[in-house]
């Protein structure tokens, strides 16, 4: 009796074995089998994943989570890859933008070198010259800015503001260069007092760059609007123009975007994107819409609580 008892025992612990070594060996081959596979992904820039060799324990979920981590890992290298060429692409461009006025200006020096040049010519050269300086040192300043902004280093000084009267100074300033243009825009201000909570550089800024885009890019039919609405500070700045198309208006207000391709326009394609920055710092929101040839931007920011 005992010894059948051993006996029986024996070929269960046999069994017990057998089935644990097979177990083991496929543990070993499915360990072996995922070893090689992350070799092939750690050598090449694959779209390759983890496959199952033979289901054993909980393998199966691990080849799945490691699957999930390779495909986030993928798709953040492709963005990363996208981001640094059209990073790469911005810096190109804004080389471009900022060595063509200061190669101009470098010409009218060499012309105002000569001699034979009589001081009424010379004089305007020198204009011509200081304008062009202007112009570079107003895109510095935009990307001097941005980067501020980018890393969060603004200092932001956050105030009751009314923006009504703020409105009104910045837009005078810019009585000039619509003169310039040829085309005196058409100005609304409501009256009531409108008040913010806000940081008065970063309104100002935000004014202004919309004032400058729509020089810059508009061809005529300006109109610059300020009232209070549902709650929001409401400021609307539309022109008209021909060199924007609906596919552009989901990519106003990134950063370096510019609807010029030639780059012959003194922009860096931030001046949009500091608007939207700064829209956004003080709770409100920034769209730009295209109707026909009109084209406008509207920002709306949240009034002060009484």
């Amino acid at each position: 009796m005992m010894q059948s008892v051993l006996t029986g025992t024996v070929f269960v612990l046999l069994g017990a074995t057998g089935i644990l070594g097979i177990r083991l060996w496929r543990y070993r081959k499915q360990i072996n089998h995922i070893s090689e596979e992350l070799s092939v992904l750690r050598e090449e820039d694959t779209n390759y994943r983890l496959s199952s060799y033979c289901a054993v324990g909980k393998t199966e979920e691990v080849i799945r989570k490691t699957n999930d981590i390779i495909g986030h890992y993928r798709e953040s290298e492709k963005k990363l890859k996208k981001e640094n060429a059209a990073y790469r692409q911005s810096i190109t461009s804004i080389s471009h933008d900022i060595r063509t006025p200061l190669t101009s200006a470098k010409g009218y020096i060499q012309i105002m070198q000569e001699a034979e040049i009589n001081p009424e010519k010379r004089m305007k050269y020198a204009a011509i010259v200081e304008q062009r300086l202007d112009d570079v040192n107003d895109m510095l300043n935009q990307l001097f800015e941005y980067a501020r902004i980018e890393a969060d280093e603004m200092s932001w000084e956050t105030e009751v503001l009314n923006v009504g009267n703020l409105f009104a100074e910045t837009v005078s300033m810019f009585y000039d260069d619509f003169v310039e243009a040829g085309c005196e825009p058409e100005v609304e201000i409501q009256n009531a007092p409108c008040h913010i909570m806000g940081d008065r550089h970063a309104f100002v800024r935000i004014v202004e760059n919309l004032i400058k885009n729509a020089l810059v890019h508009g061809e005529g039919d300006y109109r610059i609007t300020f009232q209070s609405e549902g709650g929001y500070a409401v400021i609307c700045v539309s022109n008209k123009t021909s060199s924007i198309e609906k596919k552009d208006i989901g990519r106003i207000f990134e950063r370096f975007y510019t609807t010029d391709q030639s780059r012959s326009r003194k922009t860096t394609g931030l001046g949009l994107a500091i608007v939207r920055k700064f829209t956004e710092k003080m709770g409100g929101t920034a769209e730009a819409v295209l109707e026909g040839e009109q084209f406008s931007i509207t920002v709306r920011i949240p009034l002060a609580s009484e």
